[in-house]
């Protein structure tokens, strides 16, 4: 009888402790089965890092192979630019070897023959009879002096350029603001560039690349300038259309620069009355100034000349009916005149010509620029915008 009680007894703790067995086994599976699941999202999570770090690095590598590639092209730009430049040294030397072979006899010595000297001779005048043709030769002013000056504004940096279009008929003025930059600041006339709040009525011009130096020139609604981070590149760039429609390399420039006390500009372009010059300095001819006739509508170089004016002291330089005038000063400022004339015609005996000076200033240039159209001088010194009106007189 008691066997039978004990057994209803064990029975339902029996039962009831299965019962439990089996859910904490229930339980256990379940608690096993989540963290598969955590485990699954962490290697899913680290997965993804992974790819989010490799995209990250490619990106980089990307970033990189671009650099390099624009750097190529720089470089591929600038060798272009040497080996142009060589074959134009190389060519006026073999024009000086087969002269002075043609003068000079087998056994050296000297004898000159007189029809290779007429020859000669006759080269020299059909070369300045075709130059005298391109540039005009009824251009028979020069400068005599340099009357007054107008600060109008001081507004920028110590280097700049501000300037009209003599090319144009509009009186808009142009700000270039710096050595390096790439906005042009726009004034509908000199008025509106004088008032206090101009900078509100400025127009802003972006351009695509920006320019190295103060040599920048604006000529018939087309700025062209030196291409800044190369060697020797001049953009013509449409301002009213805000695109670039031509470029060109300038053999032989951008190695120094053009003006010892303007070391930011290594090519100064210019305009007189015959259209577009280019005025940068060579090594090679122990920093004497070398001028490039350049045509304007294609970007093509017509003459080059070598100069006797050297760099060194000069802060800046313009072109004036054929004529290129150096301006000289002193290393820490002081009256700036102009000591060397060069005429690419040679109708003006610089021996002649007094050394001119600027008057009531006392400091220095980064910019002079001749306007041929009202014939006169815009010029930046020390971040102020002046103009120097000039005294002309027929050519020698």
């Amino acid at each position: 009888m008691v066997v039978l009680q004990l057994r209803f007894l064990l029975v339902p703790f029996l039962t009831s402790i299965m019962g439990e067995a089996q859910y904490m086994m229930q339980d256990a599976a379940l608690m096993n089965y989540i963290d598969q699941r955590f485990l699954s999202l962490e290697r899913l999570e680290k997965c993804n890092q992974d790819i989010l770090d490799y995209v990250e690095e490619f990106r980089d590598f990307s970033k990189m192979v671009l650099s390099r590639l624009a750097r190529l092209n720089s470089y591929k730009a600038e060798v272009k630019s040497e080996v142009e430049n060589l074959l134009t040294r190389i060519e006026r030397a073999q024009r000086d070897i087969d002269y002075f072979g043609s003068v000079t006899d087998s056994n050296t010595c000297i004898e000159v023959h007189e029809d290779l000297v007429k020859q000669q001779l006759f080269e020299e005048a059909e070369t300045k009879k075709k130059l005298k043709l391109m540039l005009n030769a009824s251009c028979d002013h020069m400068l005599a002096g340099i009357k007054s000056l107008k600060i109008f504004k001081k507004i920028g940096d110590k280097h700049g350029s501000w300037m009209k279009d003599p090319g144009k008929k509009h009186a808009k003025i142009y700000l270039l603001n710096g050595s390096v930059n790439n906005v042009i600041l726009e004034f509908a006339n000199i008025m509106t560039f004088m008032e206090s709040n101009h900078m509100l009525k400025a127009h802003k011009v972006t351009l695509p690349f920006p320019w190295q130096g103060t040599g920048h020139i604006i000529y018939q609604g087309f700025l062209f300038y030196h291409r800044y981070g190369s060697l020797n590149e001049i953009i013509k760039f449409n301002i009213q259309k805000r695109n670039i429609t031509d470029q060109m390399l300038l053999p032989g420039a951008g190695r120094i620069p053009a003006y010892q006390l303007s070391p930011p500009t290594k090519i100064d372009l210019a305009i007189d009355e015959q259209g577009l010059w280019a005025i940068h300095a060579e090594p090679e001819t122990e920093g004497n100034i070398v001028i490039t006739k350049i045509n304007h509508i294609t970007m093509a170089v017509e003459h080059t000349w070598d100069t006797s004016c050297n760099s060194k002291d000069a802060e800046a330089a313009f072109m004036a009916c054929n004529t290129l005038y150096v301006v000289y000063n002193f290393p820490s400022g002081g009256t700036s005149r102009i000591q060397c004339v060069y005429d690419v015609l040679d109708t003006v005996n610089t021996y002649e010509i007094p050394e001119l000076h600027f008057p009531k200033r006392h400091g220095s240039h980064s910019t002079i620029h001749y306007n041929p159209k009202e014939k006169q001088l815009f010029a930046w010194g020390d971040g102020s915008q002046i103009i120097y009106k000039v005294h002309t007189k027929q050519k020698i």
